[in-house]
């Protein structure tokens, strides 16, 4: 059994006189300890309302959220508002997309820091503020005991950034939730980050589910991934296999719209055509068609089943965890798929 898994998760958001808006459609997800999973896709696909069901962050009203979402045994879905309270900071803990705004900013970072620390161990302010500053201190804030009296404001994006980690990491959790973590970041400072969400896997063996649609923070950080589209996953698997041979026509996509350093300066990019809002519901077909130069006729006709490869482009051999939802999987695979 996974720490986490997610079974046919559908979240609908009801708007009042017009159709309800099917956000994720039929998600399976699972996420073990000592495991890094990236969920990768366009901004709309359902990531970060995926990461924000999970702990239990959507609002009551306007919202139908049904299947089954179940951390090391309990299901979430069913527990009521002081049992999520419980978990949430202490089992399972979540890096926040923009560091600009995820923060209160009229309170001082030391309170912040310090809350889960009171709330969910005891602690009393004395010592919940020698375990902040040691926190800091972790996550390479200089001047720890310094910046606990200071505001939000008074830091850089990339130390407001490390605060939420911190703060993330208060409790020791058994799960990590990192939804975008290194956005509006420089490249140096996001590489800092990368590393220390690396370092915390390794050696407390915590559970790392990272939402991004960096294909290079995947390379860089993940063991697992899982492509979504328009609330679905389409292709998930080993991430040195998906990206020696993607199956799936939009993985395939967002790995030849990345530039590369050997590409010539005057050399066009290769975006995916269209944008997201073009797509079939997922009832009449392959929701990716509208936008795919290989769709045909059969792409339209009902849901695309999540089906395996079959070959481990890499390794060689039978692949039952490398899967895919195309009937016209990428050309270098194809050719792969059929070698004995």
């Amino acid at each position: 059994m996974a720490l986490l898994e997610i079974r046919d998760l559908r979240i609908s958001f009801m708007r009042r006189g017009r159709p309800p808006v099917r956000a994720v459609d039929g998600l399976d997800l699972d996420v073990d300890g000592g495991q890094t999973v990236g969920l990768v896709g366009e901004s709309g696909c359902g990531k970060s309302i995926t990461s924000l069901s999970v702990l239990g962050l959507l609002p009551k009203r306007g919202v139908e959220v049904s299947g089954s979402i179940r951390y090391d045994g309990i299901e979430l879905l069913s527990l009521n508002d002081d049992a999520r309270r419980s978990i949430r900071g202490r089992e399972i803990s979540m890096i926040f997309q923009d560091p600009m705004t995820s923060l209160n900013p009229v309170v001082r970072i030391g309170v912040q820091i310090t809350e889960p620390l009171r709330r969910h161990k005891g602690m009393t302010k004395g010592a919940a503020m020698d375990a902040a500053e040691r926190l800091l201190r972790r996550v390479g804030i200089p001047a720890p005991r310094q910046r606990l009296g200071e505001f939000p404001h008074q830091l850089s994006g990339g130390m407001r950034q490390r605060v939420l980690i911190a703060i993330a990491l208060a409790c020791g959790p058994r799960m990590l939730i990192a939804d975008e973590p290194t956005t509006a970041l420089d490249v140096t400072v996001q590489a800092q980050i990368l590393d220390l969400l690396k370092e915390q896997v390794v050696e407390s063996g915590t559970a790392l589910m990272m939402i991004t649609h960096d294909m290079g923070v995947v390379a860089e950080l993940c063991d697992h991934v899982t492509v979504m589209y328009a609330g679905r996953a389409v292709e998930a698997g080993n991430v040195r296999d998906l990206f020696a041979h993607p199956t799936h026509r939009y993985t395939a996509g967002l790995l030849a719209a990345m530039p590369r350093l050997e590409t010539p300066r005057d050399a066009p990019l290769n975006p995916i055509p269209g944008s997201a809002d073009q797509k079939l519901p997922w009832d009449d077909g392959c929701a990716f068609m509208p936008r795919c130069a290989a769709a045909t006729a059969a792409c339209g006709r009902g849901l695309p089943p999540m089906q395996s490869t079959g070959w481990n482009a890499v390794g060689g051999g039978l692949d039952e965890e490398h899967l895919h939802r195309c009937l016209n999987p990428a050309p270098a695979l194809a050719k792969k798929a059929m070698t004995p």
